[in-house]
Protein backbone atom coordinates (compact mmCIF):
# COMPACT_ATOMS: atom_id res chain seq x y z
CA UNK A 1 0.00 0.00 0.00
CA UNK A 2 1.18 3.54 -0.75
CA UNK A 3 0.73 6.12 2.02
CA UNK A 4 1.16 9.88 1.90
CA UNK A 5 4.48 9.45 3.74
CA UNK A 6 6.20 7.79 0.77
CA UNK A 7 6.67 11.21 -0.87
CA UNK A 8 9.26 12.06 1.79
CA UNK A 9 12.76 10.82 1.12
CA UNK A 10 12.72 8.23 3.91
CA UNK A 11 13.58 4.53 4.16
CA UNK A 12 10.97 1.85 3.40
CA UNK A 13 11.51 0.44 6.92
CA UNK A 14 10.09 3.69 8.30
CA UNK A 15 7.14 3.99 5.90
CA UNK A 16 6.24 0.36 6.70
CA UNK A 17 6.26 1.16 10.43
CA UNK A 18 4.11 4.27 9.88
CA UNK A 19 1.61 2.20 7.87
CA UNK A 20 1.47 -0.40 10.67
CA UNK A 21 0.74 2.43 13.13
CA UNK A 22 -2.40 3.11 11.06
CA UNK A 23 -1.47 6.51 9.63
CA UNK A 24 -2.16 7.10 5.97
CA UNK A 25 -1.49 10.80 5.38
CA UNK A 26 0.76 13.33 7.14
CA UNK A 27 -0.92 15.88 9.42
CA UNK A 28 -0.44 19.58 8.54
CA UNK A 29 2.62 19.94 10.80
CA UNK A 30 4.19 16.73 9.46
CA UNK A 31 3.59 17.93 5.91
CA UNK A 32 5.40 21.20 6.62
CA UNK A 33 8.15 20.17 9.03
CA UNK A 34 9.46 16.77 7.85
CA UNK A 35 10.94 18.00 4.51
CA UNK A 36 12.66 20.94 6.27
CA UNK A 37 14.17 18.73 9.02
CA UNK A 38 15.42 16.32 6.33
CA UNK A 39 17.43 19.24 4.90
CA UNK A 40 19.47 19.01 8.17
CA UNK A 41 18.92 22.68 9.08
CA UNK A 42 17.90 24.00 12.51
CA UNK A 43 14.12 24.32 12.83
CA UNK A 44 11.71 26.17 15.14
CA UNK A 45 8.31 24.49 14.92
CA UNK A 46 5.35 26.35 16.38
CA UNK A 47 2.71 23.70 17.03
CA UNK A 48 0.12 22.68 19.60
CA UNK A 49 0.08 19.35 21.44
CA UNK A 50 -2.01 16.71 19.67
CA UNK A 51 -1.13 17.81 16.12
CA UNK A 52 1.26 14.93 15.36
CA UNK A 53 4.49 16.78 16.14
CA UNK A 54 6.19 13.77 17.77
CA UNK A 55 6.12 11.94 14.43
CA UNK A 56 7.04 15.22 12.70
CA UNK A 57 10.46 15.17 14.36
CA UNK A 58 10.56 11.41 15.07
CA UNK A 59 10.40 10.30 11.41
CA UNK A 60 13.41 12.33 10.19
CA UNK A 61 15.24 11.51 13.44
CA UNK A 62 14.95 7.75 12.82
CA UNK A 63 15.89 8.30 9.16
CA UNK A 64 19.13 9.97 10.29
CA UNK A 65 20.05 7.57 13.12
CA UNK A 66 22.48 4.71 12.37
CA UNK A 67 23.02 1.38 14.20
CA UNK A 68 26.29 2.79 15.62
CA UNK A 69 26.38 2.03 19.35
CA UNK A 70 26.45 5.58 20.80
CA UNK A 71 23.98 8.29 21.83
CA UNK A 72 23.18 10.08 18.57
CA UNK A 73 20.21 12.22 19.62
CA UNK A 74 18.46 13.62 22.67
CA UNK A 75 14.90 14.85 23.09
CA UNK A 76 14.13 16.99 26.16
CA UNK A 77 10.52 17.01 27.41
CA UNK A 78 8.96 18.86 30.38
CA UNK A 79 7.40 15.81 32.11
CA UNK A 80 8.06 12.10 32.54
CA UNK A 81 4.61 11.32 31.10
CA UNK A 82 5.56 13.09 27.87
CA UNK A 83 9.02 11.45 27.88
CA UNK A 84 7.39 8.01 28.02
CA UNK A 85 4.84 8.95 25.36
CA UNK A 86 7.47 10.35 22.97
CA UNK A 87 9.78 7.35 23.55
CA UNK A 88 6.90 4.97 22.82
CA UNK A 89 6.00 6.66 19.55
CA UNK A 90 9.61 6.93 18.34
CA UNK A 91 10.16 3.27 19.18
CA UNK A 92 7.16 2.40 16.97
CA UNK A 93 8.58 4.46 14.09
CA UNK A 94 11.92 2.64 14.56
CA UNK A 95 10.25 -0.78 14.73
CA UNK A 96 12.07 -2.19 11.67
CA UNK A 97 15.41 -0.50 12.36
CA UNK A 98 18.08 -1.45 14.90
CA UNK A 99 17.50 1.68 16.95
CA UNK A 100 17.32 1.63 20.74
CA UNK A 101 15.34 4.39 22.44
CA UNK A 102 15.59 5.05 26.19
CA UNK A 103 13.33 7.34 28.26
CA UNK A 104 15.10 8.72 31.37
CA UNK A 105 13.22 10.65 34.05
CA UNK A 106 13.00 11.16 37.79
CA UNK A 107 11.01 8.73 39.87
CA UNK A 108 12.57 5.73 38.13
CA UNK A 109 15.68 3.87 39.38
CA UNK A 110 18.77 5.71 38.12
CA UNK A 111 20.79 2.49 38.38
CA UNK A 112 18.47 0.82 35.86
CA UNK A 113 18.94 3.77 33.53
CA UNK A 114 22.75 3.64 33.92
CA UNK A 115 22.76 -0.08 33.02
CA UNK A 116 20.64 0.60 29.92
CA UNK A 117 22.95 3.46 28.86
CA UNK A 118 26.01 1.20 29.29
CA UNK A 119 24.42 -1.47 27.08
CA UNK A 120 24.10 1.20 24.41
CA UNK A 121 21.25 3.37 23.10
CA UNK A 122 21.03 5.66 20.07
CA UNK A 123 18.24 8.02 21.21
CA UNK A 124 17.61 9.37 24.72
CA UNK A 125 14.27 10.99 25.63
CA UNK A 126 14.44 12.69 29.02
CA UNK A 127 13.36 15.35 31.47
CA UNK A 128 15.94 18.12 32.13
CA UNK A 129 16.57 17.27 35.80
CA UNK A 130 17.35 13.58 35.25
CA UNK A 131 19.34 14.22 32.04
CA UNK A 132 21.49 16.73 33.98
CA UNK A 133 21.97 14.17 36.74
CA UNK A 134 23.36 11.65 34.22
CA UNK A 135 25.61 14.25 32.58
CA UNK A 136 27.09 15.20 35.97
CA UNK A 137 27.69 11.51 36.77
CA UNK A 138 29.21 11.13 33.28
CA UNK A 139 26.85 8.20 32.61
CA UNK A 140 25.52 10.10 29.58
CA UNK A 141 27.58 11.96 26.97
CA UNK A 142 26.23 14.25 24.28
CA UNK A 143 29.50 15.01 22.49
CA UNK A 144 28.64 12.83 19.46
CA UNK A 145 24.94 13.63 18.97
CA UNK A 146 23.71 14.74 15.55
CA UNK A 147 20.30 16.02 16.78
CA UNK A 148 19.15 17.99 19.84
CA UNK A 149 15.36 18.37 20.22
CA UNK A 150 13.46 20.57 22.67
CA UNK A 151 9.81 19.47 22.85
CA UNK A 152 7.19 21.78 24.42
CA UNK A 153 9.87 24.37 25.15
CA UNK A 154 7.38 26.89 26.55
CA UNK A 155 6.17 24.32 29.11
CA UNK A 156 9.78 23.71 30.19
CA UNK A 157 10.17 27.47 30.58
CA UNK A 158 6.97 27.63 32.70
CA UNK A 159 8.32 24.86 34.91
CA UNK A 160 11.60 26.68 35.55
CA UNK A 161 13.90 24.41 33.49
CA UNK A 162 15.56 27.11 31.35
CA UNK A 163 18.92 27.12 33.21
CA UNK A 164 19.00 23.28 33.17
CA UNK A 165 18.38 23.30 29.41
CA UNK A 166 21.22 25.77 28.87
CA UNK A 167 23.60 23.62 30.93
CA UNK A 168 22.61 20.52 28.92
CA UNK A 169 23.00 22.29 25.54
CA UNK A 170 26.45 23.47 26.73
CA UNK A 171 27.60 19.83 26.87
CA UNK A 172 26.19 18.87 23.46
CA UNK A 173 28.13 18.42 20.23
CA UNK A 174 28.44 21.82 18.47
CA UNK A 175 28.11 20.22 15.07
CA UNK A 176 24.48 19.22 15.51
CA UNK A 177 21.00 19.94 14.20
CA UNK A 178 18.79 21.66 16.79
CA UNK A 179 14.99 21.41 16.65
CA UNK A 180 12.78 23.45 18.96
CA UNK A 181 9.02 22.88 19.25
CA UNK A 182 6.78 25.24 21.21
CA UNK A 183 3.08 26.16 21.16
CA UNK A 184 3.94 29.78 22.02
CA UNK A 185 7.10 31.84 21.53
CA UNK A 186 7.75 33.91 24.68
CA UNK A 187 10.84 36.15 24.87
CA UNK A 188 12.94 33.58 26.79
CA UNK A 189 12.36 30.89 24.14
CA UNK A 190 13.36 33.36 21.39
CA UNK A 191 16.54 34.16 23.35
CA UNK A 192 17.30 30.43 23.68
CA UNK A 193 16.87 30.01 19.92
CA UNK A 194 19.05 33.04 19.20
CA UNK A 195 21.89 31.79 21.41
CA UNK A 196 21.93 28.09 20.59
CA UNK A 197 20.54 27.64 17.06
CA UNK A 198 22.11 28.33 13.67
CA UNK A 199 19.88 30.40 11.37
CA UNK A 200 16.78 28.41 12.31
CA UNK A 201 14.01 27.96 9.78
CA UNK A 202 10.64 28.87 11.37
CA UNK A 203 7.75 26.59 10.49
CA UNK A 204 4.38 27.58 11.92
CA UNK A 205 1.81 24.83 12.04
CA UNK A 206 -0.67 26.73 14.20
CA UNK A 207 -3.89 26.79 12.17
CA UNK A 208 -5.36 30.00 10.84
CA UNK A 209 -8.76 30.94 12.16
CA UNK A 210 -11.30 28.69 10.56
CA UNK A 211 -15.03 28.99 10.35
CA UNK A 212 -17.42 26.14 10.95
CA UNK A 213 -20.37 25.69 8.66
CA UNK A 214 -23.92 26.23 9.92
CA UNK A 215 -24.31 22.85 11.53
CA UNK A 216 -25.69 22.04 15.00
CA UNK A 217 -22.59 21.00 16.94
CA UNK A 218 -22.70 19.02 20.17
CA UNK A 219 -20.20 17.01 22.20
CA UNK A 220 -20.67 14.17 24.68
CA UNK A 221 -18.26 13.34 27.49
CA UNK A 222 -17.35 9.67 27.78
CA UNK A 223 -14.64 7.40 29.14
CA UNK A 224 -12.46 5.34 26.77
CA UNK A 225 -13.89 2.05 28.05
CA UNK A 226 -17.48 3.26 27.38
CA UNK A 227 -16.98 4.84 23.95
CA UNK A 228 -18.75 2.20 21.86
CA UNK A 229 -21.68 2.02 24.30
CA UNK A 230 -21.95 5.81 24.44
CA UNK A 231 -21.97 5.92 20.63
CA UNK A 232 -24.75 3.29 20.47
CA UNK A 233 -26.90 5.25 22.94
CA UNK A 234 -26.48 8.39 20.85
CA UNK A 235 -27.24 6.56 17.58
CA UNK A 236 -30.38 5.01 19.10
CA UNK A 237 -31.72 8.26 20.49
CA UNK A 238 -31.23 10.36 17.33
CA UNK A 239 -33.23 10.20 14.11
CA UNK A 240 -30.31 9.52 11.77
CA UNK A 241 -31.10 8.99 8.08
CA UNK A 242 -27.51 8.76 6.88
CA UNK A 243 -24.35 9.28 8.90
CA UNK A 244 -20.56 9.32 8.58
CA UNK A 245 -18.61 8.18 11.66
CA UNK A 246 -14.96 9.26 11.75
CA UNK A 247 -12.23 7.18 13.38
CA UNK A 248 -8.59 8.27 13.63
CA UNK A 249 -6.93 5.19 12.09
CA UNK A 250 -7.78 2.43 9.63
CA UNK A 251 -7.44 -0.10 12.47
CA UNK A 252 -9.99 1.94 14.45
CA UNK A 253 -12.35 1.91 11.42
CA UNK A 254 -12.12 -1.89 11.11
CA UNK A 255 -12.71 -2.47 14.85
CA UNK A 256 -15.62 -0.03 15.12
CA UNK A 257 -17.27 -1.41 11.97
CA UNK A 258 -17.07 -4.92 13.41
CA UNK A 259 -18.42 -3.78 16.82
CA UNK A 260 -21.40 -1.93 15.34
CA UNK A 261 -22.25 -4.71 12.87
CA UNK A 262 -22.23 -7.21 15.76
CA UNK A 263 -24.79 -4.99 17.52
CA UNK A 264 -27.08 -4.97 14.50
CA UNK A 265 -26.24 -1.59 12.94
CA UNK A 266 -26.12 -1.48 9.14
CA UNK A 267 -22.61 -0.12 8.63
CA UNK A 268 -19.54 -0.48 6.44
CA UNK A 269 -15.98 0.82 6.71
CA UNK A 270 -13.84 2.88 4.36
CA UNK A 271 -10.07 3.08 4.80
CA UNK A 272 -6.85 3.19 2.80
CA UNK A 273 -6.33 -0.58 2.60
CA UNK A 274 -9.36 -1.09 0.35
CA UNK A 275 -8.88 -1.57 -3.38
CA UNK A 276 -10.60 0.91 -5.68
CA UNK A 277 -13.21 -1.75 -6.49
CA UNK A 278 -13.94 -2.36 -2.78
CA UNK A 279 -14.09 1.39 -2.13
CA UNK A 280 -16.53 1.91 -5.01
CA UNK A 281 -18.73 -0.92 -3.72
CA UNK A 282 -18.92 0.60 -0.21
CA UNK A 283 -19.57 4.10 -1.58
CA UNK A 284 -22.36 2.86 -3.87
CA UNK A 285 -24.08 1.21 -0.91
CA UNK A 286 -23.76 4.48 1.04
CA UNK A 287 -25.08 6.67 -1.80
CA UNK A 288 -28.03 4.32 -2.32
CA UNK A 289 -28.72 4.35 1.47
CA UNK A 290 -28.22 0.57 1.73
CA UNK A 291 -26.09 1.26 4.80
CA UNK A 292 -27.00 3.73 7.56
CA UNK A 293 -23.48 4.58 8.68
CA UNK A 294 -20.21 4.90 6.81
CA UNK A 295 -17.20 4.57 9.14
CA UNK A 296 -14.09 6.23 7.71
CA UNK A 297 -10.72 7.84 8.30
CA UNK A 298 -10.17 11.46 7.22
CA UNK A 299 -8.11 10.32 4.24
CA UNK A 300 -10.57 7.68 3.05
CA UNK A 301 -13.44 10.19 3.32
CA UNK A 302 -11.79 12.63 0.92
CA UNK A 303 -13.85 13.11 -2.17
CA UNK A 304 -17.09 11.92 -0.56
CA UNK A 305 -19.86 14.21 -1.78
CA UNK A 306 -23.21 12.82 -0.63
CA UNK A 307 -25.87 15.50 -0.17
CA UNK A 308 -28.27 13.71 2.18
CA UNK A 309 -25.84 13.04 5.08
CA UNK A 310 -27.79 14.12 8.18
CA UNK A 311 -25.11 13.45 10.82
CA UNK A 312 -21.33 13.51 11.13
CA UNK A 313 -20.01 11.77 14.24
CA UNK A 314 -16.46 12.20 15.50
CA UNK A 315 -15.93 8.89 17.30
CA UNK A 316 -12.29 10.03 17.65
CA UNK A 317 -11.80 13.77 18.07
CA UNK A 318 -9.98 15.20 15.00
CA UNK A 319 -6.33 16.14 15.46
CA UNK A 320 -6.70 19.77 14.38
CA UNK A 321 -9.43 22.42 13.83
CA UNK A 322 -9.12 22.27 10.03
CA UNK A 323 -9.88 18.53 10.09
CA UNK A 324 -12.85 19.21 12.38
CA UNK A 325 -14.30 21.81 10.02
CA UNK A 326 -13.61 19.60 7.01
CA UNK A 327 -15.42 16.67 8.65
CA UNK A 328 -18.52 18.53 9.76
CA UNK A 329 -18.80 20.18 6.35
CA UNK A 330 -19.99 16.82 5.01
CA UNK A 331 -23.42 17.42 6.54
CA UNK A 332 -25.84 20.36 6.36
CA UNK A 333 -25.77 20.47 2.56
CA UNK A 334 -28.42 21.37 -0.01
CA UNK A 335 -30.14 23.70 2.45
CA UNK A 336 -30.74 20.92 5.00
CA UNK A 337 -29.85 21.22 8.66
CA UNK A 338 -26.93 18.99 9.68
CA UNK A 339 -25.80 17.71 13.06
CA UNK A 340 -22.17 17.14 14.14
CA UNK A 341 -21.54 15.00 17.22
CA UNK A 342 -18.14 14.64 18.91
CA UNK A 343 -17.18 12.13 21.62
CA UNK A 344 -14.65 13.53 24.11
CA UNK A 345 -12.66 11.61 26.74
CA UNK A 346 -11.19 13.32 29.86
CA UNK A 347 -7.73 13.60 28.27
CA UNK A 348 -9.23 15.36 25.21
CA UNK A 349 -11.12 18.21 26.89
CA UNK A 350 -8.31 20.74 26.44
CA UNK A 351 -7.98 19.69 22.80
CA UNK A 352 -11.72 20.29 22.34
CA UNK A 353 -11.27 23.76 23.87
CA UNK A 354 -8.54 24.56 21.32
CA UNK A 355 -10.90 23.51 18.49
CA UNK A 356 -13.65 25.75 19.94
CA UNK A 357 -11.16 28.61 20.12
CA UNK A 358 -10.15 28.19 16.48
CA UNK A 359 -13.69 27.91 15.09
CA UNK A 360 -14.71 30.85 17.24
CA UNK A 361 -17.67 29.21 18.96
CA UNK A 362 -18.35 26.85 21.88
CA UNK A 363 -19.87 23.44 21.23
CA UNK A 364 -23.06 22.57 23.08
CA UNK A 365 -22.63 19.79 25.65
CA UNK A 366 -25.08 16.92 25.28
CA UNK A 367 -26.07 14.46 27.98
CA UNK A 368 -25.60 10.78 27.17
CA UNK A 369 -29.12 9.27 27.08
CA UNK A 370 -30.09 6.79 29.78
CA UNK A 371 -31.33 3.32 28.88
CA UNK A 372 -34.88 4.39 29.84
CA UNK A 373 -34.71 7.42 27.50
CA UNK A 374 -33.46 5.24 24.63
CA UNK A 375 -36.30 2.73 25.16
CA UNK A 376 -38.93 5.52 25.15
CA UNK A 377 -37.39 7.02 22.00
CA UNK A 378 -37.04 3.73 20.10
CA UNK A 379 -40.02 1.73 21.37
CA UNK A 380 -42.24 2.55 18.38
CA UNK A 381 -39.51 1.56 15.93
CA UNK A 382 -38.85 -1.73 17.75
CA UNK A 383 -42.59 -2.43 18.02
CA UNK A 384 -43.00 -1.94 14.25
CA UNK A 385 -40.06 -4.25 13.49
CA UNK A 386 -41.40 -6.98 15.80
CA UNK A 387 -44.94 -6.79 14.33
CA UNK A 388 -43.56 -6.87 10.76
CA UNK A 389 -41.55 -9.99 11.61
CA UNK A 390 -44.65 -11.66 13.16
CA UNK A 391 -46.79 -10.77 10.12
CA UNK A 392 -44.25 -12.29 7.75
CA UNK A 393 -44.99 -15.64 9.41
CA UNK A 394 -41.39 -16.73 9.09
CA UNK A 395 -41.15 -18.51 12.45
CA UNK A 396 -38.02 -20.66 12.78
CA UNK A 397 -38.74 -24.14 14.20
CA UNK A 398 -35.21 -24.22 15.60
CA UNK A 399 -36.36 -21.86 18.39
CA UNK A 400 -39.57 -23.77 19.24
CA UNK A 401 -38.15 -26.19 21.89
CA UNK A 402 -36.42 -23.33 23.72
CA UNK A 403 -39.52 -21.08 23.58
CA UNK A 404 -41.77 -23.89 24.87
CA UNK A 405 -39.39 -24.66 27.73
CA UNK A 406 -39.16 -20.99 28.76
CA UNK A 407 -42.94 -20.48 28.65
CA UNK A 408 -43.55 -23.64 30.70
CA UNK A 409 -41.29 -22.40 33.50
CA UNK A 410 -41.73 -18.60 33.35
CA UNK A 411 -44.39 -15.97 32.81
CA UNK A 412 -44.50 -14.75 29.15
CA UNK A 413 -44.06 -11.16 30.34
CA UNK A 414 -40.85 -12.08 32.23
CA UNK A 415 -39.48 -13.91 29.18
CA UNK A 416 -40.15 -10.87 26.95
CA UNK A 417 -38.56 -8.53 29.50
CA UNK A 418 -35.41 -10.65 29.59
CA UNK A 419 -35.22 -10.92 25.78
CA UNK A 420 -35.68 -7.17 25.30
CA UNK A 421 -32.98 -6.46 27.86
CA UNK A 422 -30.59 -8.86 26.13
CA UNK A 423 -31.32 -7.39 22.72
CA UNK A 424 -31.12 -3.71 23.61
CA UNK A 425 -28.90 -3.30 26.68
CA UNK A 426 -25.46 -1.66 26.62
CA UNK A 427 -22.60 -3.51 28.22
CA UNK A 428 -20.18 -1.01 29.73
CA UNK A 429 -22.23 2.07 30.41
CA UNK A 430 -24.67 0.62 32.93
CA UNK A 431 -21.93 0.15 35.53
CA UNK A 432 -22.25 1.82 38.92
CA UNK A 433 -20.69 5.30 38.87
CA UNK A 434 -17.22 5.67 40.37
CA UNK A 435 -17.53 5.54 44.16
CA UNK A 436 -15.25 8.00 45.92
CA UNK A 437 -16.51 6.97 49.36
CA UNK A 438 -16.87 9.50 52.17
CA UNK A 439 -14.74 12.52 51.22
CA UNK A 440 -16.13 14.93 53.80
CA UNK A 441 -17.99 16.98 51.19
CA UNK A 442 -21.48 18.44 51.54
CA UNK A 443 -24.40 16.11 50.65
CA UNK A 444 -24.32 15.39 46.91
CA UNK A 445 -20.75 16.68 46.56
CA UNK A 446 -17.33 15.00 46.24
CA UNK A 447 -14.41 16.75 47.95
CA UNK A 448 -10.97 16.56 46.29
CA UNK A 449 -7.44 17.28 47.48
CA UNK A 450 -5.10 19.15 45.11
CA UNK A 451 -1.35 19.55 45.71
CA UNK A 452 -1.21 23.21 44.60
CA UNK A 453 -2.30 26.36 46.37
CA UNK A 454 -1.54 30.07 46.66
CA UNK A 455 2.21 29.53 46.28
CA UNK A 456 1.51 28.47 42.66
CA UNK A 457 -0.02 31.93 42.03
CA UNK A 458 -3.54 30.53 42.27
CA UNK A 459 -6.68 32.16 43.63
CA UNK A 460 -10.00 30.32 44.21
CA UNK A 461 -11.72 32.06 41.28
CA UNK A 462 -8.80 31.27 38.97
CA UNK A 463 -8.83 27.63 40.10
CA UNK A 464 -12.57 27.32 39.38
CA UNK A 465 -12.02 28.76 35.88
CA UNK A 466 -9.09 26.39 35.23
CA UNK A 467 -11.16 23.39 36.37
CA UNK A 468 -13.97 24.51 34.06
CA UNK A 469 -11.60 24.91 31.10
CA UNK A 470 -9.99 21.48 31.63
CA UNK A 471 -13.14 19.49 32.34
CA UNK A 472 -16.05 21.08 30.48
CA UNK A 473 -18.13 21.92 33.55
CA UNK A 474 -19.24 25.46 34.41
CA UNK A 475 -17.05 27.38 36.87
CA UNK A 476 -20.24 27.95 38.91
CA UNK A 477 -20.54 24.16 39.34
CA UNK A 478 -17.41 24.11 41.48
CA UNK A 479 -18.52 24.18 45.11
CA UNK A 480 -16.61 25.22 48.20
CA UNK A 481 -12.88 25.89 47.71
CA UNK A 482 -10.51 25.89 50.73
CA UNK A 483 -7.15 27.14 49.46
CA UNK A 484 -3.94 27.07 51.49
CA UNK A 485 -0.35 27.92 50.61
CA UNK A 486 0.72 24.50 49.28
CA UNK A 487 -2.57 22.65 48.74
CA UNK A 488 -6.30 23.07 48.12
CA UNK A 489 -9.58 21.28 48.81
CA UNK A 490 -12.53 21.78 46.45
CA UNK A 491 -15.97 20.24 45.96
CA UNK A 492 -17.71 19.02 42.79
CA UNK A 493 -21.24 17.58 42.38
CA UNK A 494 -21.24 13.75 42.33
CA UNK A 495 -22.47 13.36 38.74
CA UNK A 496 -19.58 15.12 36.92
CA UNK A 497 -17.00 14.19 39.62
CA UNK A 498 -15.55 11.07 37.85
CA UNK A 499 -14.97 12.99 34.59
CA UNK A 500 -13.52 15.97 36.46
CA UNK A 501 -11.19 13.64 38.39
CA UNK A 502 -9.92 11.88 35.25
CA UNK A 503 -9.50 15.17 33.34
CA UNK A 504 -7.50 16.90 36.07
CA UNK A 505 -5.21 13.90 36.50
CA UNK A 506 -3.95 14.64 32.99
CA UNK A 507 -3.56 18.41 33.09
CA UNK A 508 -1.35 21.16 34.50
CA UNK A 509 -2.17 24.31 36.44
CA UNK A 510 0.05 27.35 35.84
CA UNK A 511 2.56 25.04 34.17
CA UNK A 512 2.70 22.66 37.14
CA UNK A 513 1.89 18.98 36.92
CA UNK A 514 -0.76 18.42 39.58
CA UNK A 515 -1.67 15.57 41.90
CA UNK A 516 -5.35 15.09 42.71
CA UNK A 517 -7.12 12.54 44.91
CA UNK A 518 -10.44 12.18 46.72
CA UNK A 519 -10.19 13.90 50.10
CA UNK A 520 -10.46 12.02 53.37
CA UNK A 521 -13.38 12.77 55.71
CA UNK A 522 -12.76 15.94 57.69
CA UNK A 523 -12.54 14.07 61.01
CA UNK A 524 -9.75 11.77 59.72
Amino acid sequence: MTTGFTKFNIAKDITNAIEEMGFEQPSPIQEKVIPVILEKVDVIGQAQTGTGKTAAFGIPLIEKTTPKNEVQAIVLTPTRELAMQVAGEIQKIAKHKRTRVLPIYGGQSIEMQIKALKRGVQIVIGTPGRVLDHLRRKTLKLDKIHTFILDEADEMLNMGFISDIEEIIGQANNDRQTLLFSATMPHEIKRLARNYMKSPRIVSATPNKVTATKVDQVYYQTFDKNKVDTLCRILDSNEIDLGIIFSRTKKGVAELTESLQARGYVTDGLHGDLTQMQRDKVMNKFRMCKIDFLIATDVAARGIDVENVTHVINYDIPQDPESYVHRIGRTGRAGRQGIAITLVTPAEMKHLRSIESEIGMPLEQGKVPTMKEVVIKRSQVWKKQIIETINKGEADDAFTPLINELLENHEPKDVLHAMMKLAFSYDGIEEEPMDFGDTGGKPGMVRFFLNVGRSANLQPKMLAEEIAKSTGISAHTVGRIDMFDKFTFFEIPKEPAPFVYESLKQTRLNGMRIFIQPAKPRNS
